[in-house]
């Protein structure tokens, strides 16, 4: 039986030789049998919807972004056009180099390369604003979807520079929403926490910063963080993408990059507890003590006003699960202070329910 498919597989291969001499020499003597195209590739017009397109109208508005320190330490990261003023949107991590003292410039797709400040940023959101120094006349920000309408799915479209390599364009879909994530630029910095969209989009470094589009070319969110077997957990080290990809949502980092600009420090909602930062699935408990010998509720605060007490432990906020401090955190962040939640918390065994009005905290320190 082997000989008989070895034997079959030459006589196939040698009727295809044979067959296309015959059909070769004919053409040399008939003429050319190939068709030309009507348009060139650069006339070709995409259809609304398709990546292409996306592409196209999102592309001219998106800057690779490289941040120095005044050592000489930096990295390279995106942004995109967030308003016609030249404010650009990235990630903290990316310009965290630059903060003191540092340079920032951004690079358009066509060349064109801008110096830029830092306006302001925020750490435990993991979002920074720059502005452009001397910004065009004719810049297009980026138009900004409602991340809360994003549905598991949802075709997603990431533009970036992953590993330098600028104005990079990938596909995926939104593969959960509400993902608690909390990640770190590996500089031994304090964590950024998420309640994120995760998207199968390839990431890679590089990408951080950059917009995650929806099908029309709205943003839904900032690539920030990935997953890799590399480093056994979330962060942004040099590692390639395993399809697990993690966005903070629109919603949120608009309502930050806003409060930047308008102040240049961010304003963090809070419940005015201390919780355990320990990997858990059963809550996230109010400590005992905290940070620095301080109370763990801060008395006369929102914790304290509805009744929290030391140890007790959270379990949901409004109707999303909490199985840590982390993805409490998170979720925290996902709201505005002045809202009023819900806290569902146990005490000795028993179920409870309070309802809480969540304070503000203006920096990261």
């Amino acid at each position: 039986m082997i000989a008989a498919v070895l034997v079959a597989a030459l006589v196939a291969g040698g009727a295809g030789g044979g067959l296309g001499y015959t059909l070769a020499k004919e053409n040399d003597s008939n003429g050319s049998t190939t068709v030309s195209s009507s348009t060139s590739g650069g006339n070709v017009k995409r259809d609304p919807g398709t990546v292409a397109a996306v592409a196209a109208r999102a592309l001219p508005s998106t800057v690779t972004i490289e941040a120095e320190s005044s050592s000489g330490e930096g990295g390279t990261g995106t942004g995109f056009v967030f308003d016609k003023e030249g404010h650009i949107v990235t990630n903290n991590h990316v310009v965290a180099e630059a903060v003191d003292g540092g340079k920032v410039t951004a690079t358009f797709p066509d060349g064109k390369k801008y110096e830029a400040e830092v306006v302001g940023h925020a750490q435990g959101y993991d979002v920074a604003v720059i502005k452009l120094k001397d910004a065009p006349s004719d810049l297009k920000p980026l138009p900004l979807g409602n991340s809360d309408e994003v549905a598991v799915g949802d075709s997603t479209i990431a533009i970036g520079a992953p590993f330098g390599l600028s104005n990079t364009v990938t596909t995926g879909i939104i593969s959960a929403k509400n993902r608690p994530v909390a990640s770190s630029d590996g500089s031994g910095s304090q964590a950024s926490y998420m309640s994120a969209l995760q998207t199968d989009a390839s990431i890679n470094p590089g990408n951080s910063g950059g917009p995650l589009l929806d099908a029309q070319g709205s943003v839904i969110g900032i690539n920030s963080a990935i997953q890799s077997t590399s480093n056994g957990g979330f962060g942004t080290g040099q590692s390639g993408s395993i399809g697990l990809g993690f966005a903070i949502p629109v919603n949120q980092a608009k309502y930050v990059a806003q409060e930047l600009i308008r102040t240049g420090k961010p304003v963090y909602a809070k419940i005015g507890a201390s919780v355990s930062l320990e990997d858990t699935t059963g809550g996230a408990k109010i400590t005992e003590q905290g940070a620095g010998g301080s109370e763990p509720v801060d008395p006369g605060g929102p914790a304290d006003k509805a009744g929290l007490k030391p140890g007790d432990v959270i379990t949901k906020l409004d109707d999303r699960v909490i199985d840590s401090g982390p993805t409490l955190i998170g979720e925290i962040w996902t709201h505005k202070p002045g809202d009023k939640v819900t806290i569902t918390y146990e005490r000795g065994g028993k179920e409870r329910t309070t309802e809480l009005t969540l304070g503000s905290r203006v920096g990261d320190s």
